[in-house]
């Protein structure tokens, strides 16, 4: 049976994002905050379907953002996208540039202001959007990443890259680390959808100006630990400790182990 209403659920979110876009398009013609209107009541409207149907709810722990911003996420399925957006007053995402010219996703992303970057370019793109943000040609938002550039389901590891502070240096501005458990409740594959409340949770800011070593050492530590502590909370074993895949001496032992 809950396959059954994942199922249904699947459907209905693809079919209500096709009505819903074309619907809008004259609010996102009209302006970047139209689109971004219809992204938020898309969102909101997705998880409130979730939950009737499959069961899945999200709770929101911490204070997410209000002022301009870096928020660094844990990403373990397509779920926490729509929790992230949903949950910060005028997010915008760093993308890849492919996901641009995705129907009807892709056209709303960029007139809201989500930025895509090609291969190596981003650096180029945070200094543009900057400019832009002085020139007032662009509001000043919470800057949504996810420091280990792909889901990764839980219990698994990825290290976390480092461009990430790259952009903490060049922004200036608080990193809000977010921890969660949704990978558990909505899968990075498959289509079955958990009943349950899954949890994303702001944790505490890191302050700007740290070094390199020092800010990825906190980011992980503090996204990896908080993320276990939801996991064990929902039932999941996990270690207690996470291994700093960002340090790179913790890194080269990993990967001399792995490779004996």
């Amino acid at each position: 049976m809950q396959m059954i209403r994942s199922l249904i659920f699947n459907a209905a979110m693809y079919v209500w994002m096709g009505i819903l876009g074309l619907a809008g398009l004259p609010l996102m013609a009209l302006s970047a905050n139209g689109a971004r209107r219809v992204m938020d009541f898309y969102t909101h409207s997705t998880l409130v379907l979730l939950g009737v149907l499959t069961g899945l709810r999200c709770e929101i722990r911490g204070t997410p953002p209000r002022e301009g911003a870096l928020v660094a996420a844990k990403h373990q399925s397509f779920m926490d996208v729509i929790v992230l957006w949903n949950a910060v007053p005028r997010g915008f995402f760093i993308m890849k540039s492919i996901l641009q010219y995705a129907p009807v996703l892709g056209q709303y992303a960029l007139r809201s202001g989500c930025i895509p970057v090609a291969r190596g370019k981003r650096g180029e793109a945070i200094r543009q959007m900057l400019a832009e943000i002085r020139s007032g040609k662009r509001a000043d938002g919470q800057l949504l990443i996810y420091p280990q550039g792909t889901r990764v389901a839980p219990g698994a590891q990825a290290p976390y890259k480092v461009g990430t502070f790259a952009m903490y240096e060049q922004l200036g501005q608080p990193c809000y680390p977010v921890a969660t458990n949704i990978g558990l409740y909505w899968p990075k594959r498959g289509v079955l959808r958990r009943p349950g409340r899954a949890v994303m949770e702001f944790l505490d800011p890191i302050p700007p100006g740290l070094d390199r070593t020092r800010f990825m050492t906190e980011l992980e530590t503090r996204i990896e630990t908080a993320s276990n502590r939801l996991m064990a909370e929902a039932g999941f074993p996990v270690a207690e400790v996470p291994p700093l895949t960002g340090d790179p001496v913790a890194a080269a032992a990993r990967d001399v182990v792995q490779n004996r």
